[in-house]
C-alpha cells in the first residue's frame, strides 16, 4: 500500500488545487481553492476557453460578479469529480469587513444553487480575522457552511471554535517558513522536522483541544512544505494536499502511523480559554509569526485577485 492510500484510513484527503484536472488520480474526498491556485490554472491553455467562455457569457456584469462567477465555474467542474466538498474563497479584500462577507458568501451560494450545487457540498473561505470569524458565524446561523483559512495562532482557532464554523484550515507549511527564516543560520532542520515541526505542533494543540472539549469544528491542515509535515498529521480530520505531493505520497510505500487520536486528545490536561473581541486582538498581537503572515496571507491573496482581475479585462 502506498502512503497516500495508507494516510486515507486516518484522515479525510483533500485536493488544494485550481487544477481540477490532476485531481481525478489522486481521489481526493474534498477540494479546496484560493484566488492563488485560480490564477495558476487559468493560465494554462487548457483552461483559456473555460475563462473565455465565462467573460463571454457575462460580460455585461460588474468585474467583481464576473471573478465570483469564474471561480464558481471551477468549483462546479471539480465537483464533477470529487464526492464530497469544495471550498471557494472570498476576496481577501473583503477580510476586515464583516457585512461585505456575508453578503459575498450569500452570493457564491446562490450562484452555485443556480447551477444546481446543493449547500451541503459547499463550504465558504473566509480569513480568520475578527471580522472573518464574526461573518463565518452569521453564515453558519444561515446555513451556509464556512471554511476560516489564513489561521496561524491558537487564538484564532479558539475564536472560531466559539462561533461554530465547520472548518479551519491551520497554515502548516507558512508557520515553518517563520520559525526558520526566524532562526537563520541557528535552524536545526533534523531537530525541527516530523512532531517537533512549529506548523506540525501547532495544528496538534489546535488538535487536542477541540477534541478534548468537544468543539466540532473540523480541523484541516494546510500549506504543506514536504510530506514529513503530511505524515506527523496522520489522524488529523482533514489534510489539503498540493497535486505534488499527493503524487509524491503515491509512489512512497512505508508504514503511516496515526499521529493524532481524539481518545488521547481527551486524557490531555487543558484549561478552556474564551476571548472577546478585545482579548482576541491582543492575544494575536501577542503572536508575532501570527500577526505576521496573517497580513502577508491577505496581501498575497489580494494581489492575485487583482493579478486575475486584469486577466479577466484583458482577455
Amino acid at each position: 500500500m502506498n502512503q497516500l492510500d495508507a494516510l486515507k484510513q486516518h484522515t479525510l484527503v483533500v485536493a488544494d488545487s485550481g487544477d481540477f484536472r490532476q485531481l481525478a488520480q489522486y481521489r481526493p474526498q474534498d477540494a479546496t481553492t484560493n484566488p492563488s491556485l485560480i490564477l495558476k490554472a487559468v493560465q494554462k491553455a487548457e483552461y483559456a476557453p473555460l475563462m473565455k467562455e465565462v467573460l463571454q457569457r457575462h460580460r455585461n456584469e460588474p468585474l467583481a460578479a464576473q471573478m465570483d462567477r469564474l471561480v464558481v465555474r471551477f468549483g462546479c467542474e471539480i465537483l464533477q469529480i470529487i464526492p464530497g466538498r469544495v471550498s471557494t474563497e472570498i476576496d481577501a479584500r473583503l477580510s476586515f469587513d464583516t457585512a461585505a462577507t456575508v453578503a459575498r458568501g450569500e452570493r457564491l451560494v446562490a450562484l452555485y444553487r443556480a447551477e444546481g450545487v446543493t449547500v451541503d457540498r459547499l463550504l465558504i473561505k473566509v480569513a480568520s480575522t475578527w471580522e472573518g470569524i464574526q461573518a463565518a458565524a452569521q453564515l453558519q446561523q444561515r446555513g451556509i457552511r464556512t471554511n476560516l483559512t489564513l489561521l496561524f495562532s491558537f487564538c484564532q482557532a479558539v475564536a472560531c471554535g466559539q462561533a461554530r464554523v465547520q472548518l479551519i484550515s491551520p497554515f502548516v507549511g507558512r508557520i515553518y517558513d517563520w520559525y526558520k527564516k526566524s532562526a537563520g543560520a541557528k535552524w536545526d532542520e533534523a531537530a525541527s522536522s516530523g512532531a517537533n515541526d512549529p506548523g506540525v505542533a501547532s495544528v496538534r494543540e489546535i488538535y487536542q483541544y477541540y477534541k478534548h472539549f468537544g468543539i466540532a469544528t473540523e480541523v484541516m491542515g494546510a500549506s504543506f512544505r514536504n510530506t514529513g509535515q503530511i505524515l506527523a498529521l496522520a489522524g488529523c480530520d482533514l489534510l489539503t494536499i498540493s497535486p505534488e505531493l499527493l503524487a509524491q505520497l503515491a509512489e512512497s510505500v512505508g508504514p503511516v502511523p496515526r499521529a493524532l487520536d481524539p481518545a488521547q486528545a481527551r486524557a490531555v490536561a487543558m484549561e478552556e480559554v474564551k476571548y472577546n473581541e478585545a482579548q482576541f486582538r491582543y492575544a494575536l498581537n501577542e503572536d508575532a509569526m501570527a500577526t505576521e503572515k496573517l497580513a502577508e496571507g491577505i496581501r498575497a491573496f489580494a494581489a492575485d485577485a487583482i493579478k486575475l482581475e486584469q486577466l479577466m479585462k484583458a482577455a
